[in-house]
């Protein structure tokens, strides 16, 4: 996975763009991070958090605490994404159940639940999440920025645009040296491939000089041509589905594995399920593929 990128900006308020995950080497970093300028968890007054993933939003909660700092994020992931860390108890029987409806065996999800549990216990939600919306600016840094909606990665995935400085702030709405993950979970919204493929379009429209990223980073350039890559690579994966779904129906655990062809843990290949189930939900959605329960799962076909 690489680094997660937190930004920091000292000029008033204080602000944060993402906080990393719960973890005791993150806090340090964090911590270290800030003594470097001069700074101290007191000092935060203000964080962004780009979307909920708990490698960006774990310790926000932590920092709201130490310093009283108001969190903030997009109206749309604060009504959705977010929301997963305070009912996940909640929602994880309909997350089992998604997976299981799309073909995994239960012998791939014996350990979900436990799984959940320890990412749960790695995020510290914040008591009280600020809305952002699309079309506002924020200042930061001595300039204004403007608030994008950045789906696909996330549901309300939040991008900031400086146009004088050319300069985006994408976390993992783009990202130089992977694709980031694009899946259809439980409580995600119905398209998540093509709003992901309408954010590259977007990207690809502004093209920044750079972009601040989530990993592998922390700021890439040419990103208009990388969101272009990124773009022609799923337009490959859905390929990939039409032609395979061609020659034999499938449900979407057995499609992963011809679109990861490689031996992965049991919580990878639900990333690798939830992937697929994007690809095979964006050609279903457009009518070219069709989807029907063989009493077990759903199956999809060409």
């Amino acid at each position: 996975m690489g680094y997660v990128t937190v930004l920091i900006d000292i000029a008033s308020p204080v602000t944060l763009i993402d906080t990393a995950i719960n973890t005791p080497e993150a806090r340090q970093a964090i911590e270290d991070g800030l003594h470097a300028l001069g700074l101290h968890w007191e000092s935060v007054e203000r964080v962004i958090v780009t979307h909920h993933h708990p490698d960006h939003y774990g310790l926000a909660g932590l920092i709201e605490e130490r310093s009283g700092a108001s969190i903030h994020m997009l109206d749309i992931e604060i009504a959705r994404g977010e929301q997963y860390w305070h009912r996940w108890e909640e929602w994880l029987p309909g997350h089992t159940k998604h997976f299981l409806d799309h073909g995994v065996p239960p012998s791939g999800m014996e350990h979900h639940d436990a799984e959940a549990l320890r990412t749960r216990g790695r995020v510290l939600a914040a008591n009280r999440v600020q809305p952002l919306r699309e079309g506002e600016t924020l200042r930061l840094a001595g300039h204004d920025w403007q608030i994008l909606w950045l789906p696909g990665h996330a549901d309300g995935h939040l991008g900031l645009w400086q146009p004088e400085l050319s300069l985006l702030i994408a976390a993992d709405a783009i990202l130089p040296r992977i694709s980031p993950n694009v899946g259809l979970y439980g409580y995600s919204r119905p398209d998540p491939l093509g709003d992901y493929l309408d954010t590259l379009g977007r990207i690809a429209a502004l093209n920044p000089a750079r972009a601040v990223v989530g990993h592998y980073g922390p700021v890439m350039e040419g990103v208009a041509a990388r969101a272009c890559e990124l773009s022609a690579h799923h337009q490959e994966r859905l390929d990939l589905v039409r032609r395979t779904l061609a020659a034999q129906p499938m449900h979407a655990y057995a499609l992963s594995f011809v679109m990861f062809n490689r031996e992965l843990s049991d919580s990878s290949r639900r990333f690798a399920v939830a992937e697929t189930l994007a690809h095979a939900e964006y050609l279903r959605l457009r009518g070219e593929l069709g989807r029907r329960w063989d009493e077990r799962s759903w199956v999809y076909f060409k």
